[in-house]
């Protein structure tokens, strides 16, 4: 079974000024690290589309994937080079960077068609900031 053909909608939960800099077109990449194997990790391809969620608040916009990139087995020295490579369009403060710098996995997608929708409240109460949308977990949004 190849899960590229069954999933393609994602929830994406960004903190205010993350997901802001998406709305202005200035960040055009999301990117997600890690330090196990875990969702979003190999389960985003490209054309998918995002629910953009303000963390703490309602879903606002959507997007769909243009490219992804899965890394695996980063070390220090490889997480520094994404973010010199790669800063600019995540917009990654040093704090967030720093943060990252013992993860092992990582994925990063570019963002195209990004839309502003009607707000729309779901009902998430996990601590989860990614989710691979199902027929059975959907928040409402589809999938």
């Amino acid at each position: 079974m190849c899960d590229k053909f069954i999933v393609n909608s994602h929830l994406v939960i960004l903190k205010k000024p993350y997901l802001e800099a998406i709305l202005d077109g200035q960040k055009t990449m999301e990117s997600r690290f890690g330090r196990t194997r875990r969702e979003p990790f190999g389960r985003v391809f490209a054309g998918d589309r995002l629910f953009l969620k303000l963390s703490s608040g309602p879903v606002c916009a959507t997007a769909a994937v243009a490219a992804v990139k899965n890394f695996e087995n980063l070390t220090p020295e490889k997480i520094k080079a994404l973010k010199e490579q790669y800063n600019r369009y995540i917009f990654g403060s040093n704090t967030y960077w720093v943060s990252r710098v013992d993860c092992k996995f990582g994925l990063l997608v570019w963002l195209k068609e990004i839309e502003p929708i009607e707000p729309v409240r779901i009902n998430k109460k996990d601590w989860r900031a990614w989710v691979v949308l199902s027929g059975k977990e959907n928040f409402g949004l589809g999938s």
